[in-house]
């Protein structure tokens, strides 16, 4: 016998509605290739094939318009969004981990659609369950007029910067905090190539990377990430801030489709991008966290206060330092570079005005050589040496300055 879940509630573009069925367990998988969203005469249908049914709710957001649907939990294992999409109607999928418990599939519409049924049907003799979505298309004045992230106990995400009160300034003599950022995560896949995910690679050397840091003593090293979950842009350089950080590096191994890069590539912040594919790359690290379902209206720029740019004009010298530092490092170590190592980008992580940060592009799995070596655990341990060398070269140069300033 087959139960029909209908929520009323469901059906309001910007509403929140869950199915909380107590007898739902805590974890579903996704059967792929039982799903698919496809569009005809006008509307999109949304088919999910999971191994049991789980409490959900759906959302929408503008600019651009969005669907956004949470979930407690689904298992996405098979697919990252993209193979179940069928119709020009839905721009792109992302499916994933959110945060811990939470999973989440966001869609990015072609236009404003709205929603106009959610059904789950639950089999109690499998257990399997089937959602059904049907989102139909509406105006762009109706749309936004009920988009937004819905308040509902239970389901409400914390602040994105919620990450408690900031730790005391460092004394003198104490150990530096070094804050390592494994880029991407959770729904976030980040670049892809052969089924290695940049999210994957980047969490797995930031741990190799923090063990060669301990190694040497008198650093204390935190990652904005300690598993497969989403962390937003803005909560990592809180995250940094509530550390006392000294130092913030963003990991990262992209995808560039043209040009054939390659090599490790050191990016500082800058206004205007070195070139167009700096330009680009930054582009597409910063839509990450809409793509994954954030709501950005309304929000100011990290560094739009005059005060952080007067802050900055002390931070970004040590960061420039950090930088040659840094290429210093990889080259005495052999370590395959870009033609231009060090370029100049506008990425968010690296917006903190008095933290030196940069964010340090290891190679890109576009490139097969680049991909050989990230895959490999010996390039990996080689090119965490030249980086913990790099750091160790700064510190002692950081200090030498800092004792010039004051005198």
């Amino acid at each position: 016998m087959k139960h029909l879940i209908l929520g009323a509630a469901f059906a309001l573009v910007g509403a929140a509605g869950a199915a909380q069925q107590s007898d739902f367990g805590a974890l579903a998988r996704l059967d792929p290739g039982a799903s698919a969203i496809t569009g005809e005469a006008g509307a999109i249908t949304v088919d999910l094939a999971l191994s049991q049914g789980v409490p959900f709710r759906i959302f929408s957001l503008d600019t651009p318009p969005r669907i956004v649907v949470d979930f407690r939990e689904v298992d996405w294992a098979g697919t990252l969004g993209p193979e179940l999409v069928k119709t020009d109607m839905v721009l792109s999928a992302r499916v994933g981990g959110f945060r811990p418990g939470w999973s989440r599939m966001v869609l990015e519409l072609a236009g404003p659609y709205a929603l106009a049924q959610a059904a789950l049907l639950s089999d109690s003799a499998s257990g399997g369950a089937k959602l059904k979505l049907v989102l139909e298309q509406t105006t762009p004045k109706a749309f936004a007029a009920g988009a937004g992230v819905p308040h509902q106990p239970g389901w409400d995400l914390p602040e994105a910067a919620d990450v408690g009160r900031a730790a005391a300034a460092r004394n003198p003599g104490a150990p530096l905090t070094i804050v390592l950022d494994p880029g991407h995560g959770g729904i976030d896949p980040g670049a892809g190539e052969d089924g290695t995910l940049e999210k994957d690679l980047m969490l797995a050397f930031a741990r190799e990377l923090k063990e060669a840091l301990l190694r040497r003593g008198d650093v204390r090293v935190l990652l904005t990430r300690e598993d497969d979950s989403f962390v937003s842009l803005e909560r990592r350089v809180a995250i940094a801030h509530v550390e006392a950080a000294d130092l913030f590096l963003s990991l990262h191994a992209d995808s560039l489709g043209e040009g054939g890069a390659r090599g490790a590539t050191i990016y500082k912040l800058g206004a205007d991008a070195t070139d167009a594919a700096s330009a680009a790359l930054a582009e597409r690290h910063d839509r990450a966290d809409m793509l994954a379902g954030l709501d950005l209206s309304g929000t100011d720029d990290v560094v739009a206060d005059v005060l952080m740019d007067l802050a900055r004009m002390e931070t970004q010298p040590r960061a420039d330092l950090l930088a040659r530092a840094m290429l210093l490092g990889l080259e005495e170590e052999g370590m395959p570079l870009n033609s231009k190592p060090i370029r100049s980008a506008s990425f968010s992580v690296l917006k903190s005005p008095d933290i030196p940060s940069l964010l340090l592009e290891l190679g890109f799995l576009s490139s097969g050589r680049d991909l050989g070596n990230l895959i490999d655990p010996e390039w990996r341990a080689r090119m965490a040496l030249a980086i913990a060398d790099s750091i160790d070269a700064w510190i002692i140069a950081d200090a030498a300055n800092a004792d010039l300033v004051r005198q």
